[in-house]
């Protein structure tokens, strides 16, 4: 059974009838756990199936990446919890703001993995996560792979954020919108309250970019499972025209993916071939090519100037206009171009700031003490990240600094990256 490492049960079985440990191997693209006791259900791997025995073109069913791209994966033992008793449960309401603890803000795979990586070092520390939406764990690279595999959106999510909450011991604040920072006092204000804090972790993500001519009231922004379920609940099951601007890694995976459903894809971006940034130009050939018995036109070239909506059309079309005055008239728009770190926190807390939270690059320390962050939000000698591969390490990093015992220096690596083009999948 393949889940990520914040999802993962306890395994009431470590050995098998000889003795020999299970072991577990992580995806080093996405983060991925391949567990030997659970096998993989879903690739016909059964309970029991060492990883030596796994077939050589077997791969990562959420990246894509193959075997070759796992390592050997060690958990750190988790401290026993003690009895809960008054003395020990998690402090609520007054308690919990004499006992601050730690805040964390996000409830994305960022927000999660911190949890986890702080409960396993202390079994008592008093958490508390702030997200805005309802904190439920699951893995976003589905999103664009979801309608090819017959995925239902009820599914999508592998543990929801009070189940998550509980397993860890940790306060959720749902549905709650962090507001400000108050380092001098180490407060956070939110839309339920002012918490205090000992330790507040940013890991809120980055959000898709805004653009004037691409109106939100007119465009779809799917950045998260919400915004997913939204999208997918207003396409039905007829085919539906959709353009999507923007033909990066996220554009291009979302247009091949729509496509096998059947729907009719316009894929825009100002670049003249597909994926520019990541594939050689006879790669972006051969991915034209494998699209071309797909409902699926590329138009690159294009800058778009608007997007109108016609309110006379019985089918409520909306319109794209770009620069060259051509036309596209579609039901959908999908804007994928691009993630840009809200800098309101950040900024309300005077942290330094280079293309994202600026952070020192072995302990990830930011410029205001008591005051950490990691994942899409953070910027490292100025370069963001957006993939999943090193918010584990990030999380154990900080994880160790916050409680002051040995850290792991962070360092950023090279990792595998697979493009979930499923018509033609790339490894770059």
């Amino acid at each position: 059974m393949i889940l990520p490492p914040q999802a993962r049960p306890a395994r009431a079985v470590t050995t098998d009838a000889s003795g020999l440990p299970w072991a577990l191997f992580i995806c080093k693209a996405c983060g991925l756990i391949y567990d030997e006791a659970l096998g993989d259900a879903d690739s016909g791997l059964a309970p029991g199936t060492r990883f030596a025995d796994i077939p050589d073109d077997w791969a990562c069913p959420l990246c894509g990446v193959g075997k070759a791209d796992f390592e050997p994966h060690v958990v750190a033992g988790q401290p026993q919890r003690r009895a809960a008793s008054p003395a020990t449960r998690l402090p609520q309401g007054a308690a919990a703001r004499h006992n601050a603890g730690a805040v964390i803000v996000g409830a994305g795979r960022a927000g999660w993995q911190m949890a986890q990586a702080l409960r396993e070092r202390d079994a008592d520390m008093p958490i508390t996560l702030v997200t805005a939406c309802n904190g439920d764990i699951y893995d976003k690279p589905m999103l664009s792979v979801a309608i090819a595999r017959g995925m239902a959106v009820d599914k999508l999510a592998r543990e929801s954020g009070d189940q998550a909450a509980q397993r860890l011991g940790v306060r959720l604040l749902a549905h709650t919108q962090a507001v400000s920072i108050t380092p001098g006092s180490r407060q956070l204000r939110t839309t339920r309250g002012t918490l205090r804090y000992r330790h507040l972790v940013l890991a809120h993500g980055a959000q898709a970019r805004s653009l004037p001519q691409l109106p939100a009231a007119l465009c779809w922004r799917i950045n998260h499972l919400q915004a997913y379920a939204r999208f997918r609940a207003v396409l039905g099951t007829s085919p539906q025209r959709i353009a999507i601007v923007g033909a990066g890694l996220i554009g291009s995976e979302l247009a091949n993916d729509l496509a096998l459903a059947g729907h009719q894809v316009t894929l825009l971006d100002e670049q003249t071939r597909p994926l520019a940034s990541c594939l050689s130009e006879t790669q972006s050939q051969q991915l034209l090519a494998a699209w071309r018995d797909l409902p699926l036109r590329f138009v690159g070239g294009m800058q778009i100037s608007g997007v109108t909506s016609l309110a006379a059309s019985s089918q409520g079309d909306k319109q794209l206009t770009t620069s060259c005055g051509q036309t596209f008239t579609v039901d959908h728009i999908i804007v994928a171009a691009g993630l840009q770190t809200p800098s309101r926190l950040a900024r309300s807390a005077g942290l330094a700031w280079n293309q994202g939270i600026d952070v020192q690059p072995d302990s990830l320390a930011t410029s205001v003490e008591g005051i950490h962050a990691l994942g899409d939000c953070i910027s490292v000698n100025g370069q963001v990240s957006r993939f999943i591969e090193p918010i584990g390490r990030q999380a154990q990093t900080l994880a160790a600094g916050i409680l002051g015992q040995a850290a792991t220096p962070y360092h950023p690596v090279r990792v595998p990256l697979r493009v979930k083009t499923t018509s033609l999948p790339f490894t770059v």
